[in-house]
């Protein structure tokens, strides 16, 4: 034990000696022996439903989202640090519901937001203003309209998604059917399919019935002159949105009562997972989905006949319905003029024009042109000569995108059209309030 004690006594003593000398010694400038890199690397957090892939997923779409933010990190000097949801982390939260509270407690720099939390954030003056930055001077109209709250461009997509009717060119030739242009139109196609043998003309889901609606109602309004007020009208409330929406409720209650859509399966089925097979095995000639259903081998990229996507009948016609996801600036973000800066490098033509020829999608920069293939031209056409409506629109103070398809889901399940349409005058009433 004495031994023992002795040599701890030499040690202390040892060390003594050694801060003694040290203390005697000139001193030296301190020296940071960590690397601080990482404390100096400077850093944006964006809160997304993607996480960053693997070095070696095939993921198409969120490969060239990687290379874009990839080359904002080079070309900034900074790194772009993903926050990504998930159903279980959230214990069910819809992404919307928590996107919203993450922004109003101002947790992220940036946020990939879906139509209807652009224009929550927006009205609730939680969202940057966009306009000054290089990007937006390239922007289209309809992606400037979509995205203007209070007279602030809150929001900047990637991609303008487009929605459409994917047709069975094979089996409308086969009984000598012209593709529909009007809802009149649509119908007797319909017609002439179910007393052929075709069961159910038209494969539906619980997600996209409502773009009928969308094109009928506002057809006139987006392709008119008169826009503008039209929009203010059903603001103020001079003007019912239930006028707007009660010819597409109508249809599509005609297409129940005839037996041209299932109600019951469209209110359970998922979209793509639900009616794709039948439409897949050529056993139902028509089925909605968006833009890049058309592209990818999940979907309906493989077909074995002859697909054409054209817009959804109106009164004018053949009627794409667009509608976007966008990327928002927090109004007080900590790190808000880097998280815009990434924005303005994303966001530029040469990364548009990369991300659209990656996923062959539209692009929101009115200087970048998609190729498309051949099924998509009729809807590519419609977009570039001006004509479509906006399934999302967040200058307008009743949200369209969901609160459509959420009455649409009661017409399906049972409610009348009059109904629906009381469900839309108290949409407004309360936004007047």
């Amino acid at each position: 034990m004495e031994k023992i004690f002795k040599r701890i006594l030499a040690v202390l003593l040892a060390g003594t000696v050694v801060v003694t000398a040290a203390a005697c010694q000139e001193k030296e400038p301190v020296k940071n022996l960590v690397d601080n890199k990482k404390e100096e690397e400077k850093s944006v957090n964006l809160f997304t439903p993607m996480e960053k892939s693997n070095p070696s997923a095939k993921n198409i779409a969120r490969t060239a989202h990687e290379i874009t933010i990839a080359k904002a990190e080079e070309t900034l000097n900074l790194k772009v640090d993903f926050t990504t949801y998930t159903a279980t982390t959230y214990q069910e939260k819809t992404y919307d519901d928590v996107t919203l509270d993450r922004a109003r407690n101002n947790m992220d720099d940036f946020y990939l937001l879906n139509p209807d939390a652009i224009q929550i954030l927006g009205s609730e003056g939680l969202l940057a203003d966009l306009s000054s930055l290089d990007c937006a001077a390239n922007l289209r109209e309809i992606v400037k309209t979509a995205n203007t709250v209070d007279g602030k461009l809150v929001a900047i997509p990637q991609e303008v998604v487009a929605h459409g009717l994917f047709i069975n060119k094979d089996m409308f030739d086969e009984y000598h059917l012209k593709l529909p242009e009007t809802p009149e139109d649509f119908l007797e196609c319909c017609r002439v399919f179910k007393e052929n043998g075709i069961e159910t003309p038209v494969g539906a889901n619980r997600w996209w019935l409502e773009s009928f609606v969308l094109a009928q109602g506002y057809a006139e309004m987006y392709n008119g002159d008169n826009t503008k007020a039209e929009i203010e009208a059903l603001n103020s409330g001079e003007a019912k949105l239930s006028d707007y929406m009660r010819p597409g409720f109508e249809f599509l209650q005609e297409l129940i009562n005839k037996g041209y859509v299932d109600p019951q399966k469209a209110y359970t089925y998922e979209a793509i997972e639900g009616e794709g097979p039948d439409f897949l095995a050529q056993k139902t000639p028509i089925v909605m989905a968006y833009w890049g259903a058309a592209n990818a081998d999940t979907a309906y990229g493989k077909p074995d006949f002859n697909m054409q996507v054209i817009g959804f009948p109106s009164s004018l016609g053949q009627m794409p319905v667009v509608s976007m996801t966008g990327y928002g600036v927090g109004a007080e973000a900590e790190h808000k003029k880097d998280a815009m800066d990434v924005l303005d490098v994303i966001l530029s033509d040469e990364m548009l024009k990369l991300y659209a020829d990656n996923n062959k999608v539209i692009s929101p920069s009115k200087n970048v042109e998609v190729d498309c293939i051949d099924a998509l031209k009729p809807l590519n056409d419609k977009i570039n000569e001006g004509v479509y409506v906006l399934g999302s629109n967040a200058s307008m103070k009743v949200e369209q995108w969901g609160n459509i398809c959420l009455i649409v889901r009661d017409l399906l399940n049972g409610s009348s059209v009059d109904e629906c349409m009381a469900s839309f005058d108290k949409l407004q009433e309360d936004s007047l309030n």
